[in-house]
């Protein structure tokens, strides 16, 4: 199993700047990539941003250039940092991880960031 909490969300003003943490635990070993998603009230959760094991990053096209996906190995943890921040940006943040040989999903529990314009 793995298990993903969240932190670093809240309110910022347009143009602003957040940093969110996704801490893995469990079989860390065998995630084989931890994405960020979203949903804002009333829309589909959708995708944002990828990181692979292998350090392969992927961005959707409404965050290139703004959000920035890492990882800290050593801490077990994924960061997202998002720049220059709107108010569509608004949405409750979750970090997803695939694992394991069957590809297994887990969610974390997901950390809300509001943007002020």
């Amino acid at each position: 199993q793995v298990q993903l909490v969240e932190s670093g969300g809240g309110l910022v003003q347009s143009g602003g700047s957040l940093r969110l943490s996704c801490q893995a635990s469990g079989n860390t070993f065998s995630i084989r990539s931890t994405n960020w998603y979203r949903q804002a009230p009333g829309k589909e959760r959708v995708l944002v941003a990828s990181i692979r094991n292998d350090g392969t990053t992927n961005y959707e096209d409404f965050v290139k250039g703004r959000f920035t996906i890492s990882r800290d190995n050593t801490k077990k943890t994924v960061y997202l940092q998002m720049n220059s921040l709107r108010a569509e940006d608004t949405a409750v943040y979750y970090c997803q991880a695939r694992w394991g040989p069957k590809n297994f999903v887990s969610w974390g529990q997901g950390t809300q960031v509001t943007v002020s314009s």
